[in-house]
C-alpha cells in the first residue's frame, strides 16, 4: 500500500502536463483581441462582457465538484483539451461577435469540467506536500499561458487570423495522450470509501469565514490581474508598441508567473499560508504602479516583478482549500472557483467599462491602487490548524 504522506513526483508532472496542455489553448485570446476588436467592431465593455459569458458557466462549480466527488474524475480532465482545442482554435473565423461569445460560452463549460477536479487528484498524489504540489499544477497553467499567446500568434503570422483552426488536431491528440497517461490513476474511487462525509450545508457553514474572507481577497486581486491579464497587449498596443512586442509581454509576465506559481506553493508549506498571502497582497500591486510610471525598459523588469507575485497566490489558496478539505473536497474547491470565477468577471467588466470612460492608462492606475483591499481580508484566512 502506497504510503499517502508521500509525494509523489509522477503523477503530479502528468496532472501538471494536463494542465498546461489545456491552458495553452485558453490563452488565445488576449493577445488577439487588438485583430478581434477591429475586425469585430468590438469595444472594451463587449470586451468585458464575452470575457464574463465565457466565466458563466463557473455558476455551475457546485454542482460539477458534487459529481466530481462521486465519479471518475479523470475523464473531465482526459477530454477538456480536446474541447477548448476546438473552441478555441476557431474563434479567429468567427463572422460575428454573437458566434464568438458561443465559442468563449463552450470553453468555460469546458475548462470549469477540468479545473474542478485537477486540484483534487494533485492533492491525493502530493501527500503531506500540497503547497508543492500545486505549485507544480499552477506552474503548468502558467507556462500554457506564457507558450499560449506565442503559439496563437505564430499561427496568425502563418496562416492568417481565419487559420488559426489548423490547430485543432493537436489539442484532439492531447486529449489522445492523456487517456492513456490517466487511465490507470484513480482519485475519486478511492474517495467515495470514505465514510466522514457531512451534509452540503454543514460543509458550507463550516467554512463560511473561510469563504468570505477569499472572496474579499479575491475580489480585490483579480481587479489587478483582469487588466494585467486580458488588457496588457492592447494597453501596450494602445501605447504605440506593436502586436508582437504586446503579445511578447504578455508571455513575459505569464512566464515569469509560472516561476512564482511553482516556488509559491513550497514556501507556503514552510512558512505558512496567510504570511505568504499577506506579502503578496502587499507587493503586487507595489509593482503594479512601478510598472505605469516607468520608462519602457524598466516597465519590463516590472512586468516580471509582478508576474512573480500576482499568480502566486493560487496555488497557496488552492493549497489552503485542500488543507481545510477533509470531506468533498471536490465540492470545496468548486465553491472557491465559483467565487474566484466571478469576480474575475465582474473586475473584467469593471475594467473594461472604465477603459471606456476614463481611458485604459487611468484604468490600470486604479486598479493598481484598489488592489491594496486585499490585504485586510488576509488576517481573516486560516489554517485549519489555527
Amino acid at each position: 500500500m502506497k504510503d499517502s504522506r508521500k509525494f509523489r513526483l509522477g503523477p503530479v508532472i502528468t496532472i501538471s502536463i494536463a494542465h498546461f496542455l489545456h491552458d495553452t489553448y485558453s490563452a488565445f485570446l488576449a493577445p488577439i483581441l487588438p485583430l478581434l476588436i477591429s475586425k469585430l467592431g468590438i469595444s472594451f465593455s463587449m470586451v468585458g462582457v464575452l470575457s464574463t459569458l465565457q466565466r458563466t458557466p463557473s455558476l455551475l462549480n457546485p454542482f460539477i465538484g458534487l459529481m466530481a466527488d462521486k465519479i471518475a474524475m479523470r475523464y473531465l480532465v482526459i477530454f477538456a483539451p480536446a474541447i477548448t482545442a476546438t473552441a478555441m482554435s476557431l474563434i479567429g473565423m468567427a463572422p460575428s461577435v454573437t458566434l464568438l461569445a458561443i465559442l468563449l460560452f463552450v470553453v468555460g463549460i469546458s475548462s470549469t469540467l477540468f479545473h474542478i477536479p485537477a486540484p483534487v487528484m494533485i492533492r491525493k498524489v502530493s501527500g503531506d506536500k500540497i503547497g508543492r504540489g500545486m505549485g507544480w499544477f499552477m506552474f503548468g497553467g502558467e507556462m500554457a499561458r506564457t507558450v499560449g499567446p506565442l503559439v496563437i500568434l505564430g499561427a496568425v503570422s502563418l496562416w492568417g487570423l481565419e487559420g488559426t483552426y489548423k490547430l485543432i488536431p493537436f489539442g484532439i491528440v492531447a486529449s489522445m495522450i492523456l487517456y492513456f497517461a490517466f487511465k490507470n490513476v484513480h482519485v475519486s474511487e478511492e474517495m467515495k470509501k470514505r465514510e466522514e462525509w457531512k451534509g452540503i450545508s454543514a460543509t458550507l457553514r463550516q467554512h463560511m469565514v473561510l469563504f468570505i474572507a477569499l472572496g474579499g481577497f479575491t475580489f480585490f486581486r483579480a481587479i489587478m490581474k483582469s487588466a494585467m491579464v486580458t488588457f496588457l497587449p492592447t494597453f501596450l498596443n494602445l501605447q504605440g508598441e506593436s502586436l508582437w512586442f504586446s503579445g511578447i509581454s504578455l508571455s513575459v509576465l505569464e512566464l515569469a508567473g509560472a516561476a512564482g506559481t511553482l516556488f509559491a506553493g513550497g514556501i507556503s508549506d514552510r512558512i505558512g499560508r496567510r504570511t505568504s498571502l499577506f506579502f503578496i497582497a502587499l507587493t503586487a500591486p507595489v509593482f503594479m504602479l512601478l510598472f505605469l510610471f516607468s520608462g519602457k525598459i524598466f516597465s519590463f523588469i516590472f512586468i516580471i516583478m509582478i508576474g512573480l507575485v500576482m499568480f502566486g497566490s493560487t496555488p497557496i489558496i488552492l493549497a489552503l482549500i485542500q488543507d481545510h478539505a477533509k470531506e468533498r473536497p471536490a465540492f470545496l474547491n468548486s465553491i472557491y472557483m465559483t467565487i474566484s470565477f466571478f469576480f474575475s468577471a465582474v473586475c473584467v467588466i469593471i475594467v473594461g467599462g472604465l477603459s471606456d470612460i476614463l481611458g485604459m492608462e487611468t484604468t490600470f492606475l486604479i486598479a493598481g491602487i484598489a488592489s491594496f483591499g486585499a490585504i485586510p481580508f488576509v488576517y481573516y484566512i486560516r489554517s485549519p490548524k489555527s
